[in-house]
């Protein structure tokens, strides 16, 4: 979730009170679940056993992330004695976000910050000794991995901020000594393309139109004329990679048409290839040859994910991987240089997922893990992929999810209708995908349908769709969730008086939204980490974001000048907080880089102001979400029981998981039935 790529698909990257006439259905929405076993928080927010397995680009090494001592770590094993596995990172608080392997087979790296406030540093652990090494012992410093190579084996590119916040400078670290290396001054790029011999080749820089100019980068300078450049409104088009020889360069392009198309454009002659496209998404996600860097295959996800292959021997190697596996997206996580053995999984949706070696000479199978084996016979409920029309006949791309008992034929249709949630995605440049969802599956063991909706401005479906969010905050990107909640009662999935705004980031902000501009259409509301001004928002994004903040000024409203102004503020529930009726829960990280705890405490002073109940959940060791397990599922306990408070649904008993979270809860304990209580130290 994230408000935070300001640049969209770029650097490391990133209400109207108008009522909907709905027709009460038949029937009122109750809970229909029954007897469904009740599936515990633990088994879905918890720790998983093993996750994120990677093999080692010799395919010497296996590696994972698992807990140790309950905070989750970097484990490595033999690739050919997976059993032996050891922890070689030892993080006793803050989780390890996650790992990739080093060019040589011979380092674990891994990118860690403190308490949440993204101040990312970069780490190796040589495999073999143990030794871990801080490659970037800066503080309030932000490392990005800017390039690897297929031939520099010991070497990355990374960019560091610690000359100028804004800017990233390009470095050349090596990974063996530690040494690094200036290659570049960044001023006013937001990003770098290196090929495979490290060398930097092309700099993208933010313009006026709220586009990229993208310069070749010649010796130490960049060129007097860019090679391509863009407006806002293509600004989805970036360059993909090289390949390994560096004389081609891919590129997603939607300058010709409304989606983005994958181009190889040869870098000697300037000539593009279109090698495809499809009307319904934008095209990006790829399958490159380990070796030469050329693409392989490329996915289409529209309503679901599709690989659509050009290598025909990895087509045939899906096939049969498909057929061993069974019904769901086969998935490739990691392959070695030699491309021999694959790491590939199998998303169910509904079913849990286990991960596997792939020997592709052998054509076997060997199974890894299961990530959380406490959910093998658990109820599961299948997600079903709807489009929603909107009021200007915009399609909305969206997912819903019904509890046990309310689709006995399991066609995708309610049999009678239940309180919903509206589970709004973040970003707000980003979109929500088919495939397992621990949210959706907890709260419709719960007894709640759960719509996820792709509004406008959401990224994947063509640059029409995304720009016409653009200065929409508020308006029809909230537009777009009030139709989807009419369409969820005409089909009978709800009725009318029974229907929960939920979300982080941008979904937090859609859940302020929802009760402060449409003070009667919800039920109730729970904002994670959502913005409540969207001026002080944009007055204290990070300084890394410099590149995006024109981009991000054009969609949303410019703070510089008095029309922007009114634009964000017209925007801002902050401004209508004195509206607000509904039962309202937020959930804040006090280290939150990108909306600030002042944007939470803005709105629940102004609510106290006019004496208008609002819970407040604050955890002092977190930022933007909740990345600590004890952390997310002590406020999903919380939020649990104000849902069964508001719509009627089931409740697993608070027990300890508040007490054994950091909440501080600074506000309206009293309005969460037994929060009170759950929260008192013993």
């Amino acid at each position: 979730m994230s408000l935070a790529s300001a640049v969209i698909r770029r650097a490391p990257f990133l209400l109207s009170a108008l009522a909907l006439a709905t027709a009460l259905p038949a029937a009122a929405a109750s809970i229909t679940v029954g007897d469904t076993p009740l599936i515990p928080r633990a088994a879905l927010f918890g720790n998983p056993v093993k996750a994120g397995a990677q093999l080692s680009p010799n395919g010497k090494w296996l590696s994972w992330m698992a807990p140790v001592n309950g905070v989750m770590n970097v484990w490595v094993a033999p690739a050919a004695k997976p059993d032996a596995a050891k922890p070689v990172t030892d993080s006793k608080d803050r989780p390890i976000p996650g790992h990739f392997w080093s060019g040589n087979g011979e380092q674990i790296l891994f990118v860690q910050d403190k308490a949440g406030d993204e101040n990312f540093r970069l780490y190796g652990v040589d495999v073999s000794s143990g030794q871990q090494r801080d490659y970037t012992p800066f503080e309030k410093v932000r490392v990005r991995m800017l390039g690897g190579s297929r031939k520099r084996l010991d070497e990355v590119l990374v960019g560091i901020n610690n000359r100028d916040p804004r800017w990233h400078d390009v470095h050349l670290l090596n990974l063996k000594t530690g040494e690094l290396k200036l290659v570049m001054k960044a001023d006013g790029v937001a990003g770098f393309q290196a090929d495979d011999d490290l060398n930097l080749r092309l700099a993208a820089k933010p313009n006026a139109a709220g586009g990229m100019d993208f310069f070749k980068v010649e010796g130490d300078a960049l060129a007097d004329k860019p090679l391509l450049s863009t407006g806002l409104e293509d600004n989805a088009t970036s360059p993909i990679d090289f390949t390994a020889d560096g004389k081609t360069l891919y590129w997603m392009d939607s300058r010709d048409g409304d989606t983005t198309a994958v181009f190889a454009e040869d870098m000697a002659s300037g000539q593009r290839k279109l090698i495809a496209r499809d009307a319904r998404a934008d095209l990006g996600d790829t399958l490159r040859h380990p070796v030469t860097g050329e693409i392989q295959a490329y996915a289409v996800n529209y309503l679901t994910n599709e690989w659509k292959f050009i290598d025909k021997s990895l087509k045939t190697d899906f096939e049969w991987l498909q057929k061993q596996l069974g019904k769901g997206e086969v998935y490739v996580a990691s392959r070695t240089r030699a491309d021999d053995k694959w790491i590939v999984g199998i998303d169910p949706v509904s079913k849990v997922a286990a991960t596997y070696l792939y020997d592709r000479k052998a054509k076997k199978l060997s199974a890894l893990y299961v990530a959380r084996p406490e959910l093998q016979n658990a109820p599961l409920q299948p997600m079903h992929a709807v489009e929603i029309k909107a009021r200007d006949g915009l399609t909305l791309p969206s997912y819903l999810t019904l509890p046990a008992g309310a689709d006995t034929n399991g066609d995708g249709k309610a049999d009678k209708p239940t309180p919903l949630v509206l589970l709004v995605h973040g970003g707000p440049w980003a979109r929500d995908d088919y495939g397992y969802n621990g949210t959706h599956q907890w709260l419709a063991n719960r007894g709640y349908a759960v719509l996820s909706v792709n509004f406008r401005a959401s990224t994947g479906f063509g640059k029409k769709f995304l720009n016409a969010g653009n200065k929409q905050w508020g308006l029809s990107m909230h537009d777009d969730l009030l139709d989807a909640v009419d369409w969820a009662v005409k089909q009978g999935v709800t009725s009318k008086d029974k229907v929960a705004i939920m979300g982080g980031s941008y979904g937090g902000y859609a859940a302020l939204a929802g009760v402060a501009f449409t003070p009667t259409t919800f039920a109730c509301a729970v904002d994670i980490v959502g913005p409540s001004n969207l001026e002080t928002l944009l007055g204290t994004i990070p300084p890394y974001w410099e590149a995006g903040k024109k981009q991000m000024y054009s969609r949303m409203g410019d703070p510089t000048t008095d029309e922007g102004k009114a634009i964000l503020r017209a925007a801002s529930p902050l401004y209508k907080a004195d509206q607000i009726v509904r039962p309202l829960l937020i959930g804040q990280g006090a280290n939150d880089p990108r909306v600030k705890q002042a944007e939470s405490d803005q709105i629940v002073t102004a609510m106290k102001a006019k004496n208008i109940p609002v819970s407040y959940v604050l955890y002092p060791d977190e930022g933007h979400g909740f990345r600590k397990p004890n952390n997310r599922i002590g406020f999903n306990a919380i939020a649990e029981a104000f849902l069964g408070n508001c719509l009627g649904g089931r409740v697993e008993p608070l027990g300890e998981a508040v007490r054994q979270s950091t909440a501080q809860i600074a506000q309206g304990a009293e309005h969460v039935p037994g929060l009170k209580e759950a929260a008192a130290k013993p």
